[in-house]
């Protein structure tokens, strides 16, 4: 049965346009975003590993080999069946640094620039054979299937024949599909749904195919079972080729496939979602390649049975096609195609970032613009378009000699010899990059003689001169091949690096590679200072977009704001920065434009662990902790856990001033949260701790005392204590009583200090109420004495007024005693309330309702005598019938007091109000002046003894506090209204609030 050329070669255009549209659609937002990202669309995408040789031409290697072909499954599947241990690790990595291909990763894990471009062209020259057969599948089963016309299409007098010309106009499409959604980083999504979906139609024509051979050419497997005893030689030729020993090689070249294969180490590793969608695939992608192993017997007995014609790596395709159904043999050629397709978009895609990160951008002085991502754009899509280019001509060039399995197995034993090095990354720190760029030498350089030339010049050996003895060459001898060439890659290597020094960098970057990589945290200071810095350095090589794009998505990656400037912030803002740019530009490139623009500040002193670093990968990595080190980690959270919650706040800075721990308490004294501060310094925090802290650190003393600063307003006292991290001699330490005086006269600071801060304030507020307490005690023992002193001779002014009252019948005389007689009981009662108050604060004294409005009377009459003062008027507006239970004279000198205050307030010719009403059930008296107020700052404190804002000489400080002592005995209120006029912000009220008569 055949097919119109032009019928077969649209149906194949559609199908390319079929995955146009799903990227399209993807990239549009129409399918939905959780599928996308959905483990089994991630296990989908790993089947493009599965080229057009495990579609047809692993039945020709299941009839050279038997079971042996099984290799292959097993080999691939076993490094996903086991992912937590050979892959997980590498995927860490991969995603930490950035690495998109196994070039990456071997400069990254040896430091070396040579080991990428080796790699990068020996991973060419290895995966050429693999795009031939791409090709030349395509190109044969579009031949097959089109055999009477397809000579319409040769070009006479061309030379070119019409599969060539299938396969030139094939590369074409697919170079245009590659370029449009696979060079740009933004339609990655597009292309990764495009190759599920090849990975789905290949499974489904394979399993279609394999049951039309069991129930369409046996008729069950009854019929399978009955036709293989008719066929004895079908059985035998399964097992044979096992007692060679050749499947043993075939598993060996099969394993590097998941790792070293780029395209494979870019889905598997470098673009897995997620630690899960990898455990998904562990089972997942196995359960995959169980599926696509099952049809390949049977394919193969089914093909036999029919007894068809076209070559047997080719039976996928000529079952159908015997069957005489026109659907089945276009599914089987659509799931050919597809299978072609999705390795040579990958395949092409993978090796055209690693040549122009390891060949073009490092190799050429890069001159950025603002189009930076356009250039790479093209420059990429100019790469894909020559590789295709390249695998066509590399097709040309072989003309069809070998078969689809040979060219297989070229290009699988080639990623073998990478095996080796990549291993080292994790597994063997010890391996250089002298070992590794001389063993993949060598093996590469026997691959090449003993299988790509031979292959490219049709050449089975070289016969040596003067004799008939040949040196057999090419596929024949592959496996002694296979075995001489990575027993001499891993001999050079193993030898030349135990006997070679590595550099300090290789050393550093093997332990980064190790799985624990916890040891390399090391806090370094950068020559920068904010984000915006980063931005203008880094603009001198990518341009001021590119360069400000980059550091807002790794700001934003790392959930950092735009203005940060804590220097582990920083580090980390250059880390995710360098990881980004060797995603778009290679590590190499990446590396040295990080390098030069953002470096490290070169410091005598060794660099010291990043705390926050290594408490950051603990805690991502603690459920994965066991035994000793789980127990460790379990002590560290204790004491961690202790500091956090010790009750004196405490903080912890590196040699460098990195604030590298900061407790609740200190949260609470300063108000300012561990997370603003973290990893910043000192001279970052606001004042008042910028000031008082850094200046404590950087001196010599070990504590300070009394410290007083200004918290938001008030005054605040505070300890300071400091300790330094003594720096431990010696490799186990510094021994017991060992210390020698020389030692200790040096400065053994090790990783900083710790700085306790203590809040005393209570402790001093109490001090000073004691300190008040001792100075009215001897205010009141003075009074004392001045009472005892006044006394007498106001005793003997009392007794003289007395005898003038008996002595004279004068009105005016006696009027002139009376008042003698009135002002030295008041002078008696001011004493003892002075002295009352000093002692205790307060005093019984009997009550009786009391005339508010004539105790007002008399404080002014008393307050105008005072001519020296400033002159005001007052105005009594308290009603005469206002009465309040209380002492007379006490209450006067309240008044007094607070109009006192009210008139030295006041401007000269100022006007004071005294009012009086009942409110609430009090009497209540208030004051007002016009004067400008008492301040926020003042109110809390004008009732403290001895406060006062009054010119030294002019006042003491006691009159408010007496008032409100008095008031307080009298069981009322005082009140402060400031400002009194709420239009002009000026004046005082007062108000003083006494229980009426009759209340108790």
């Amino acid at each position: 049965m055949t097919f119109e050329i032009v019928n077969i070669a649209l149906i194949g255009v559609a199908y390319i346009f079929a995955l146009f549209f799903v990227a399209f659609a993807t990239s549009k937002g129409w399918l939905s975003t959780n599928w996308v990202r959905h483990p089994f669309f991630y296990v989908l995408s790993l089947g493009v590993s599965l080229s057009a040789w495990t579609y047809y031409g692993i039945i020709d290697l299941a009839w050279q080999h038997g079971y042996g072909v099984l290799a292959y499954y097993l080999g691939t599947g076993a490094m996903f069946l086991f992912a937590p241990v050979a892959l997980e690790p590498l995927a860490r990595l991969a995603q930490r640094y950035q690495l998109t291909s196994p070039a990456d990763l071997l400069v990254f894990r040896y430091h070396s620039r040579e080991a990428g471009t080796l790699a990068t062209l020996f991973m060419l020259l290895g995966l050429l054979p693999l795009i031939a057969l791409q090709i030349q599948a395509v190109a044969e089963t579009l031949a097959l299937l089109s055999r009477d016309n397809v000579a319409a299409l040769t070009l006479p007098d061309s030379g070119v024949t019409s599969k060539d010309l299938i396969a030139f106009l094939y590369c074409v499409l697919l170079a245009l599909f590659t370029s449009t959604y696979g060079a740009s980083r933004k339609r990655r999504a597009g292309l990764a749904s495009a190759m599920a979906l090849e990975s789905l139609v290949k499974l489904v024509a394979l399993l279609a195919v394999g049951l039309y051979a069991v129930y369409g050419v046996f008729g069950g497997l009854g019929g399978l079972d009955k036709w293989l005893a008719q066929n004895s030689d079908m059985q035998q030729l399964l097992y044979s080729p096992i007692k060679q020993g050749s499947s043993h090689t075939l598993l060996l070249v099969f394993i590097a496939t998941a790792v070293a294969m780029p395209h494979i180490f870019y889905l598997s590793i470098a673009e897995r979602p997620a630690t899960q969608g990898l455990r998904t695939a562990s089972w997942g992608f196995p359960l995959f390649l169980l599926l696509m192993a099952l049809p390949i017997f049977p394919i193969m007995w089914a093909g036999f049975a029919l007894d068809v014609a076209e070559p047997v790596q080719y039976f996928t395709l000529a079952v159908p096609r015997a069957s005489g159904s026109a659907l089945l043999t276009i599914v089987a050629f659509i799931g050919g195609l597809s299978a072609a397709t999705g390795a040579l978009i990958m395949i092409t895609l993978a090796l055209s970032t690693m040549v122009m990160n390891h060949w073009l951008l490092p190799g050429t002085r890069w001159q950025s613009d603002d189009n930076m991502y356009r250039q790479l754009l093209w420059l990429r899509r100019a790469l894909v378009a020559a590789l295709f280019l390249a695998g066509f001509a590399f097709y040309l060039l072989l003309n069809n000699r070998l078969s689809l399995s040979d060219l297989a197995i070229i290009a699988f034993i080639a990623s073998l010899q990478f095996l080796p090095g990549i291993f080292a990354v994790i597994h063997w720190p010890q391996g250089n990059r002298r070992g590794f760029i001389g063993g993949l030498l060598a093996g590469m350089l026997i691959w090449a003689a003993g299988l790509l030339f031979p292959a490219m010049v049709g050449n089975s050996g070289i016969a040596l001169p003067g004799g008939n003895y040949q040196i057999p060459l090419g596929m024949e001898i592959w496996p002694q091949i296979t075995t001489l060439s990575l027993s001499m890659n891993v001999l050079l290597f193993v030898g030349l690096s135990i006997f070679t020094r590595a550099s300090s960098l290789e050393r550093y970057a093997a332990d980064l590679c190790s799985d624990d990589s916890i040891s390399q945290a090391l806090r370094l200071e950068l020559d920068v200072q904010s984000a915006a810095d980063f931005r203008m350095r880094l603009s001198e090589s990518l341009g001021a977009a590119t360069a400000s794009q980059e550091v807002s998505r790794a700001l934003r990656q790392l959930n950092l704001p735009e203005n940060e400037r804590r220097p582990y912030a920083l580090r980390q803002l250059r880390d995710k920065l360098e990881a980004n740019l060797s995603g778009l530009l290679g590590r190499v490139l990446a590396g040295q434009i990080v390098d030069r623009h953002l470096p490290f500040v070169t410091s005598d002193q060794p660099a010291n662990k990043d705390i926050n670093l290594i408490e950051t990968r603990l805690s991502r990595y603690k459920n994965q902790l066991t035994g000793l080190a789980a127990e460790l980690n379990n002590l560290r959270l204790y004491h961690r856990q202790m500091l956090e919650e010790l009750p004196m706040a405490a903080c912890s800075l590196g040699r460098d001033g990195e604030i590298l721990l900061w407790n609740y308490a200190m949260t609470d004294l300063t108000g300012v949260g561990a997370s603003e501060v973290i990893g910043s310094k000192l001279e970052y925090l606001p004042e008042p701790w910028r000031g008082l802290l850094t200046e404590f650190a950087q001196s010599a003393d070990g504590s300070r005392f009394k410290q007083q600063v200004e918290m938001d307003g008030n005054s605040h006292w505070l300890n300071l204590h400091k300790t330094r991290l003594k720096q431990r001699t010696g490799k186990y330490g510094r021994e017991a009583g060992k210390d020698s005086v020389r030692d200790r006269g040096k400065d053994n600071r090790g990783d900083g200090q710790m700085l306790l801060v203590e809040d005393i304030t209570e402790t001093q507020v109490l001090e000073q109420e004691l300190m008040h307490s001792e100075r009215l005690a001897s205010v009141g023992r003075l009074a004392a004495g001045v009472a005892h002193e006044v006394g007498n001779p106001v005793t003997g002014i009392a007794c003289l007024a007395q005898n003038l009252q008996f002595e004279s019948d004068n009105p005016e005389v006696l009027e002139t005693a009376d008042q003698i007689l009135s002002q030295t009981q008041r002078i008696s009662r001011i004493v003892h309330s002075l002295v009352s108050f000093s002692h205790s604060g307060s005093q019984e004294s009997e009550k009786a309702p009391v005339d508010l409005h004539a105790c007002v009377e008399e404080a002014v009459q008393l307050l105008s005598l005072q001519r020296d003062k400033t002159q005001v008027t007052f105005a009594n507006r308290v009603p005469e019938d206002l009465y309040a239970l209380g002492d007379n004279q006490r209450l006067i000198q309240v008044f007094i007091n607070l109009l006192s205050n009210a008139r030295d307030a006041s401007p000269d010719g100022g006007h004071i109000d005294v009012e009086g009403y009942v409110r609430a059930g009090l009497a209540c008296v208030s004051v007002t002046d016009n004067g400008p107020g008492i301040s926020p700052a003042h109110r809390e404190r004008i009732l403290e003894p001895f406060f006062t804002t009054k010119e030294p000489g002019e006042g003491t400080g006691l009159g408010l506090a007496m008032v409100y002592s008095i008031v307080e005995e009298h069981g009322g209120q005082l009140e402060l209204v400031s400002p009194a006029n709420l239009d002009t912000g000026r004046g005082a009220r007062f108000i003083v609030q006494l229980p009426l008569e009759g209340q108790n």
